[in-house]
């Protein structure tokens, strides 16, 4: 399926040359999901100093981590039922097909650097919870609290209200009304309830950070970071350190990376399979569309985007329309552009 991409390519570039190639759509490219402009910036004047695709992405991805992007990355944002923020990252090098990952990682601020160690430094591809943390002691990163007065108080709040929302069901007492401990309801009573955690805008607000970077030479890198959703139960896992959910890089096609509701979005490898459709010969723009359509089958109402790259440099993105979530907005660098530009997209 792969000639179908690269044949064409190959010929042109042949007879051609490579500049007629990418005259349409150049290289190097940068592409983020939200309008994280700094990271962008970052990640662009990455390579622009002569760094590889991996140091882009891991640079870009880093600066949301300090700057705390919508406050669904890095410390200080989306507290657990305990009120701990704990962040979740992957790196990805498309020419090696090597993977970084941690999950639940506590009291380490520099997520995706822990990745990019367990990516250069082990031939593991995830880590989690405190052993992640015990290992990026040892690479040499300071071990801190991720808490902020902002998180401490969105924790109370919380808690003043019952602990609503939540994302327990089938349990006693009603975890729609009552905060835990929990239990399972009998099964005989049991009946399949819906979660007591119901989505709106300033609920899901921005989401994780996810990079695709192109080098000018072609090689991709790929990466995510985040600290989940608010209120989670203490050990969740979200999409975004899973190898092609949260993100996903293959420099003989190109990269793709995932937004939105990381328990719906890990159940179809949303980045994966983007990368594949482009394989079979899809435009970016198609395949993320095709990804979007192929979760809605299943769930209608989830809010997820994705954005696509191939390695000539065209991209494009998609996400699942809702009353609240009409555009996805997402940055691009290329060098085409003199600077870091915001794009959109209506959701389908």
């Amino acid at each position: 399926m792969a000639w179908k991409l690269n044949v064409p390519l190959l010929l042109m570039s042949l007879l051609f040359g490579p500049a007629l190639v990418r005259s349409s759509s150049p290289l190097p490219l940068v592409l983020n999901t939200w309008p994280f402009k700094n990271a962008t910036e970052v990640a662009w004047r990455t390579l622009a100093s002569g760094g590889s695709s991996l140091d882009a992405v891991e640079s870009g991805c880093a600066v949301c981590e300090r700057e705390q992007c919508d406050g669904t990355v890095g410390f200080g944002g989306s507290p657990d039922e305990f009120g701990e923020t704990t962040l979740d990252a992957m790196i990805m090098d498309g020419t090696t097909m090597d993977v970084g990952a941690v999950g639940a990682l506590r009291r380490i601020k520099n997520a995706i650097g822990v990745a990019r160690k367990i990516l250069e430094c082990t031939t593991h591809t995830l880590l989690v919870g405190e052993s992640a943390t015990k290992f990026a002691e040892s690479m040499g990163f300071i071990n801190e609290d991720l808490s902020t007065n902002t998180s401490r108080t969105l924790h109370l709040d919380w808690l003043a209200r019952n602990c609503q929302p939540n994302y327990w069901r089938n349990v006693i007492p009603d975890a729609s009304k009552y905060c835990g401990p929990y239990k399972p309801k009998p099964h005989s009573v049991l009946k399949q309830d819906g979660p007591a955690y119901k989505e709106t805008r300033d609920n899901f607000g921005h989401d994780t950070i996810g990079m695709v970077v192109i080098h000018k030479t072609g090689h991709t890198a790929a990466g995510t970071s985040t600290n989940g959703i608010k209120f989670k139960i203490p050990g969740r896992v979200g999409d975004s350190p899973v190898p092609g959910s949260g993100a996903y890089a293959d420099d003989t096609v190109g990269a793709a990376a995932a937004t939105g509701d990381g328990d719906v979005l890990m159940r179809f490898l949303p980045s994966y399979q983007a990368v594949e459709y482009m394989r079979g010969g899809e435009d970016p723009t198609i395949a993320c569309q095709k990804v979007i359509s192929r979760i809605q089958k299943y769930y209608p109402t989830f809010m997820g985007a994705v954005i696509c790259a191939n390695v000539t440099g065209s991209y494009g993105a998609a996400c699942n329309k809702l009353p609240t979530f009409t555009q996805f907005s997402f940055m691009v660098y290329n060098s085409k552009k003199n600077q870091p530009t915001e794009e959109k997209v209506d959701c389908i």
